[in-house]
């Protein structure tokens, strides 16, 4: 049997990878750059393990979980015990979000009832808004045409609320404004994460280096089941032969394939998959793309104490301690992440220095004393795609019409966000298909 191809060497092309060896299935996973990982990522700069951005899950993200569980990396992550965040402002005054010790979704309740960064009225909404969209179903096709920031309003959400808390997590779960995302996406965030299992909103950050996490140690983990890693692989056609089987174009080789998963951004996918496949693959554009940009600064002392913080009033928008990470031995290397960043995403690194480091010497005191000793930028110009009402009807499922192609990717119809755990759904699912099509196809 020829080895089933899996085009992308993202999260979705490595859970597809992963599973079809797990089923003994012989599999190359093919991938244009000399790493696997995709869009999380990792480079060397001065001695530093750079993250090209601050890529968190959460306890509910069972697939990804599960994902770093098969390639042993479980033990490279921090989960946290208990939903904790701490909220900062750049006038001092703090807030703080803890889950209580009660079911959900109730264990939110006494943290939005003592929120300090809303009014007590607000506070009081923004509980009755909470219990109104955990009756939502995220799967009602109505809630795709519907933008987040009308129904808030509509429910009695101002803007002090929208701002201190749908807005903190709205915007780094879905990596576009409130104002102009999609209703059913934010529903999905807010019923499982928030509203859901107590437990579901417990925050994970990787441990070591994403370049490790992702990269080196699916690659091992894909090896070791008897599966092939083709890195610097260019592929540019997928195509069916006579008999009925697919092969690729690879460097400008053919190479035939019992199945082909194609787990890679929208935009490629496009361009690879046949329109007879597909026939909708011209309306894929119409999911465009949304930037985020990563704002590195590193001091020669230690300037934040929690591991990471929220900021509400104020360009930045999450920042995460970095240094062990990163393999810093003095000092504290600070990552802030900016999601829905079209203000920033074509800016110079001077202008955003202009503004970030003032920004963060009115959130922390301590760099007022210390010394910047390194800053720069990392840029994602299409981070995710852009999860805007309609977006959803836009999103293809994991089969073609031609027996024997899949597709993979965040950007599919997975019923999550364009998240990490979105993306690894999507390979799940195509490897699940690929392996029901081989099945088939020997049993006949």
């Amino acid at each position: 049997m020829a080895p089933v191809a899996v085009v992308g060497g993202g999260l979705a092309g490595i859970a597809a990878a992963v599973a079809l060896a797990e089923a003994g299935l012989p599999v190359t996973l093919y991938e244009a750059r000399p790493r696997l990982g995709g869009a999380t990522h990792s480079f060397d700069r001065d001695g530093l393990v750079v993250d090209n951005g601050q890529h968190v899950f959460l306890r509910c993200c069972t697939a990804y979980r599960g994902l770093l569980d098969r390639i042993g990396a479980t033990a490279r992550v921090h989960l946290q015990d208990r939903f904790d965040v701490h909220v900062i402002t750049p006038s001092g005054r703090r807030g703080r979000l803890r889950r209580a010790a009660l079911p959900g979704p109730l264990h939110l309740m006494p943290a939005l009832a003592a929120y300090t960064l809303l009014p007590p009225a607000d506070r009081a909404r923004a509980v009755l808004g909470s219990l109104a969209l955990s009756r939502l179903d995220p799967a009602d096709p109505a809630l795709d045409r519907v933008g987040l920031g009308s129904w808030l309003a509509a429910h009695g959400q101002r803007d002090p609320a929208r701002r201190a808390l749908w807005e903190l997590f709205a915007v780094a779960a879905l990596n576009i404004g409130v104002e102009d995302a999609a209703l059913g996406p934010a529903v999905m965030v807010f019923k499982t994460a928030l509203l859901g299992r107590a437990d579901a909103a417990d925050i994970g950050v990787p441990a070591v280096p994403l370049g490790e996490l992702h990269g080196a140690t699916a690659e091992t983990a894909i090896r070791r089941r008897g599966g092939e890693v083709r890195l610097s692989a260019k592929v540019s056609a997928v195509e069916f032969g006579s008999p009925g089987l697919p092969s690729l174009v690879v460097d400008g080789v053919r190479v035939p394939a019992s199945a082909v998963v194609v787990a890679t951004p929208h935009e490629q996918a496009a361009r690879l998959v046949p329109a007879e496949a597909a026939p909708g693959r011209d309306r894929w554009s119409g999911l465009s793309a949304s930037p985020i940009v990563n704002v590195h600064a590193v001091y020669d002392r230690r300037v934040m104490d929690p591991p990471f913080v929220a900021v509400v009033g104020s360009p930045i928008q999450w920042i995460f301690d970095k240094t062990r990470v990163a393999g810093l031995d003095t000092g504290q290397y600070l990552a802030i992440s900016v999601s829905a960043a079209e203000r920033w995403i074509d800016m110079p690194t001077a202008k955003i220095r202009e503004e970030f480091v003032p920004a963060l010497n009115r959130l922390l005191p301590g760099t007022r004393h210390a010394r910047l000793t390194d800053f720069f930028v990392t840029r994602e110009k299409r981070a995710t795609f852009r999860q805007r009402p309609g977006s959803g009807a836009l999103r293809p499922p994991a089969a073609t019409r031609w027996p024997g192609l899949y597709l993979a990717g965040a950007w599919t119809d997975t019923g999550w966000p364009d998240t990490m755990e979105g993306a690894v759904r999507s390979g799940l699912q195509a490897a699940r298909l690929a392996r029901r099509h081989l099945r088939q196809g020997t049993a006949s």
